[in-house]
This record gives structure tokens, sequence and C-alpha cells, in this order.
């Protein structure tokens, strides 16, 4: 079926169901960022591949609500498929009710499947549904009855993260969970979000794209728990093992048979935001939820000794890997062969070579010329743009280590940049730079923050539509909360000594080019002096940034400093691990300006 062909499926098992809207979200029972193709509903209907957005279908009306990152795309994507694109004005809202609010009639029924759906995002629709007199059904998966053919949920291997990389060991983990709900007066711990089952585990997968994450639900009592997972999944000896621990495997698909009997008149805790509305009412029938960020969410944001070790290895690791995928692009550049596709796939080559490699972090995002205005920008490889020795290229890119997890954006000139290219380049690289060299009272949140990036921008009526920074996994997700740098207030986690986080302002000029910096930062708190605690930034990512495009006449005596200090680190750090025409390479590009 072509996308209009598969609109009218639906809306015929609409009017069979009675229903007068249905809404399709990019969500699966887990609540993930990226998710199994089972689970692509949205992507399946209308063709747009981007992350994030909300598919509404009513008798005469289909749209995707998703935000600026994806506005081109979108658009792009949905063009000609009777599909519209609806812009978010506020990123990661659900704007969608409103409209429903406005073009439904009072008594209307609406569908989605609460398999799928959030508890939180769940009772937010139907509350505002119930103000207006329209009803709200979870029971219908109408998605599920027209796709023929559906991917299966998949068989692969789990495999252990040795304690050498993960610093504590399982029990370890378990045991600071338990001690939190013995505080709380928890008596179980039920956990939907895949990279919290699998940093408490120390187990890793290979289900869910760029994420190395396995399908699975972690119930964890005061003295056993339960791993519910389709078993061919583990393999005899990590079954031992868990075993041993008190953790026993149940089939992930009997997780709605099994629950009940083993929490009946408890009390249990888990996250609205993150478990599905399904799963939580069935936890509410039989026993007494306790609605709450999962315990590991902290936990795991704040990375121990032995994991910023390992991550300090990781970004030398992948410096060198960038190091050699740049000569190569500057030598291909010339040829009028190389396309933003093929540098994309050239840096997986490059990074596939280096030891303890495990795979792409997210896809990578090549933008020449226009295209790197494009925030969130998939090179094709049947459409990229071919690279010539002119304009601007944006490379986003990031790989999963054993020793961690990276995601760098570097831009560059390939040829006679103009003075507003240079000029642009220099008001993002002095917010960059405000955002490394920052010291901050313990205390302080990431919208507390944003504005530095955002300053010498602002001064020229620039600004950028994205957050300043994410936090980022070891080895797991590399958009990682609770931590972030957005002006968004609700992102309102302190800062932790040991936190991951991306500094990675940028500006975007439509149909012309774009521009982003970043570098992942660690949180380190500063020796006490007897005023409060303090911390600043370590900065991890080991890469030159690119001094053709920097207008020194923008740029203060400080930040020439700064730039000139992580340049000598840069080169102190991979020259080790690099051959004499690499080295002379790198050596250049770090001079002092």
């Amino acid at each position: 079926m072509n996308i209009q062909q598969k609109i009218q499926a639906l809306r015929e098992a609409m009017t069979e169901k009675q229903l007068d809207a249905y809404i399709v979200p990019s969500t699966d029972p887990h609540q993930g960022e990226y998710i199994h193709e089972y689970w692509q509903a949205r992507q399946w209907l209308t063709g747009f591949t981007g992350s994030a957005g909300t598919l509404v279908v009513t008798r005469f009306f289909a749209g995707v609500w998703t935000d600026s990152r994806y506005f081109l795309q979108a658009e792009e994507e949905l063009k000609g498929t009777g599909v519209e694109l609806v812009r978010l004005v506020i990123p990661h809202t659900p704007e969608f009710v409103d409209w429903l609010l406005k073009n439904l009639p009072k008594g209307s029924l609406v569908g989605v499947d609460s398999q799928v759906v959030s508890a939180s995002l769940f009772s937010l629709l139907r509350t505002s549904f119930e103000s207006a007199d329209i009803r709200l059904t979870g029971e219908l998966d109408l998605v599920g009855e027209i796709w023929a053919n559906r991917p299966s949920l998949p068989l692969n291997p789990v495999f252990e993260l040795d304690v050498a990389f993960s610093g504590k060991t399982r029990s370890e983990k378990m045991e600071e969970i338990r001690l939190v709900m013995k505080q709380k007066g928890i008596d179980f711990h039920l956990i939907s979000s895949l990279d919290d089952v699998a940093w408490t585990l120390n187990l890793r997968g290979n289900d869910i794209p760029f994420n190395p994450l396995f399908i699975s639900y972690l119930l964890i009592g005061l003295e056993e728990s339960f791993l519910f997972i389709h078993q061919a999944k583990i393999s005899e000896e990590i079954c031992q093992k868990l075993s041993s621990e008190g953790i026993f495997l149940s089939l992930y698909e009997e997780i709605n048979k099994l629950l009940p009997a083993i929490i009946s008149g408890k009390n249990v805790m888990l996250h609205s935001s993150k478990s599905s509305y399904y799963l939580s009412e069935l936890v509410k029938k039989h026993a007494l939820l306790i609605d709450e960020p999962a315990l590991p969410v902290l936990m795991k944001a704040i990375k121990n000794p032995v994991e910023q070790a390992h991550l300090r290895k990781a970004m030398e690791k992948d410096g060198v890997a960038l190091l050699r995928f740049f000569r190569w692009l500057e030598k291909e550049v010339p040829t009028g062969r190389l396309t933003e596709y093929g540098c994309g796939e050239k840096i997986r080559t490059f990074r596939s070579e280096t030891d303890g490699y495990m795979g792409e972090s997210f896809a990578p995002i090549v933008g020449y010329a226009g295209h790197g205005a494009i925030v969130h920008y998939s090179a094709d490889e049947n459409t990229s743009s071919i690279l010539k020795p002119e304009g601007i290229l944006l490379i986003d890119s990031g790989g999963q280590y054993l020793d961690g997890t990276t995601d760098i954006t570097r831009t560059i000139t390939l040829g006679n940049p103009t003075e507003q290219q240079k000029k642009h380049f220099s008001l993002v690289l002095k917010g960059h730079i405000r955002v490394a060299s920052a010291v901050f009272s313990y205390g302080t949140k990431g919208y507390h923050l944003d504005s530095l990036a955002r300053l010498d921008l602002w001064k020229n009526q620039l600004n950028y539509g994205h957050g300043t920074g994410h936090g980022v996994g070891f080895f797991l997700n590399v958009h990682e909360g609770p931590q972030g740098i957005s002006p968004n207030p609700a992102i309102n986690q302190v800062f932790e000594p040991g936190m991951v986080t991306s500094n990675e302002p940028g500006i975007y000029i439509e149909n012309q080019y774009g521009i982003r910096i970043e570098n992942l930062v660690l949180s380190r708190e500063l020796p006490d002096r007897g005023t409060g605690r303090y911390l600043e930034f370590e900065t991890l990512s080991l890469f030159p940034i690119d001094l053709e495009l920097v207008d020194k006449d923008l740029m203060d005596q400080s930040e020439m400093d700064w730039l000139n200090r992580y340049h000598a680190e840069v080169f102190r750090r991979l020259s080790p691990h690099l051959e004499a025409e690499e080295k002379e390479w790198l050596k250049n590009k770090t001079r002092v300006l």
C-alpha cells in the first residue's frame, strides 16, 4: 500500500470502531527515543522518518505534528502524501490536543493504543478531552489491524558489560537501588525504560538502532527480581548468573499475566512518563502505584571514576578516527565524487577500525551548504549533495565503544569562506567557549546556563531552535537525562559532579549553511574554598575546531586563550596515537592562533 492507501485503510478501521479521530505517537511501550521497527507505526503510515512526531487522523484530515528540527525534512517526506505537516510552536508539547479540541464536536470518540502511549500523556489527553465532552479510548491498536507483514520483535542475543568498564557490579547497583526503595517504603520497582534496565544489570543488546539495548522489563523487589524478556536472547551462562543473584527470567509477552500475582497488595514504583498507560493501569488494579522517576536515571547519569577514565580513552579513539576521516576528506573533495552520504559511510569505516568500537551512536548528520541548515538532516544515497571545494560542511556523528558513547559536531570550510560565514562561526564559537569555561554554584540547572551560549548570537539578533546540550550515557543512549542545557525550565535537574553533557550551540541560515560546534563536557567539583560548592566543565571531546573560520577580531583574549589551550590538549592527547604525517596534519590544525 502507498501512503494514501494506508491512511484510507486506517480511516475504514476507524469507521468500523466509530472513532472520529485516531492518534499515532512515535513511541513504543518503553518510551524510548529510538524504537524497533515493530513499533514504528507513524513512520509506516506516513513515510516521515524523523524520530519525533505525532500523527492525527480524522475522517477528513491527516497531519503530523513535529518540531523545528524536522520541518524541512518532514515537508520533503510528506510531499504528495495527503498528510499535512503541522509545525510545533513549542517543541515536545502535545499541541495536537488543542487542534482536536477546536475541530471535533462534542460527543466525539478519539482512539489511541494505550500500550505505546505513556501513562502521563494518556492522562493529559483524557483530562483535556473530558472538559470538552470528548471521549477517549485506549483499547484499540488499529495500526496493528491493517499492518500486513509487520516486522517481528528481535531475538538478538544479550551480552554482559564487564565490571572493568562499568565500575560497579550488578549486585552493587541493585543494592543501591534497594536501599532507596527501603527508605521510600517501596516493595517493587517496575522499570520500563530500556537504558535503565541495561545499566542496572550491566547487560547490553542490539535490539534498538544506535543504542545497545534489549527489549525487556525489569521488576526489582527487595528480595528477588524479575526480568521479562524473550528467553532465547539470554545465554545459559548469563541466565545462571542472574538466577544466582536472585534475578529470574519470565517471558516478555507474559508480563500482563504474571505481574498481578507478584505485586498484589504491594507498593509499586514506576514512572508515568516512561511507562505505558496500559502497564500503569495494570499496576493500579493490583497494587498501590507510586509515580516517581526510575531510580537508575540519576544513578547512571553520574559517571563513576572508572567510567570517566574509560570515557577519556573513548574520546582519544574517536578523535583519531575523525582525524583520519578529515584527512581523507580533504583529499577526496577536489575529485568531485564525494557525497554527503559517502562521508557518513566513511566516518563509520574509520571508527569501525578502532578497538572496542560497537557501532554508531546515531545516524551521522552530514550537511553540505543548505543541507547544513536542516538540524537533523539525513543524507540519502541517491539524492545527497556532491561536495565542492567551497562552502560550509557540518558533520555531527558519534560512536558506541565499550569505553563509552561519543557525540561530536564539527563545521569546516571547504574553501573560500565568506566574512559572514566567519562571523557566524565565531559567534557560535564564543557561545561554546562561554559554556565550556563556565564556573557555577552547586544547584545550577540547565536553563541557568543556556543563555551563556546565546548571548553573542542575541546581540546580533540571531538564535537557534534547539537546546544547547543533552546528557549522554556510558555505552548507552546518546541522549540521556535527566540533565540538559536548554531554555526549557522543565529540564530542572541540578548538575552533579560526574554528569556528561553536550555543549552544542549553532546557527542555521536556511538554504545557505548550518554551523554547530559540539563537544561533550564532564561536570566536576572545584576544590572547596569555604564559600560553598562550585562546579566547572572538563571538555572531553578531542578534535580541532576549524581555525580557517575563526574571525580573530570578534574573539577576546580569554576566548583565544581557551581555544589555544584546547588545541594544545588535543595535540597532546592524540599525537601519541598517530603516524608522522598524521601528526604534522594535526600540528597545523591545532596551531596557536
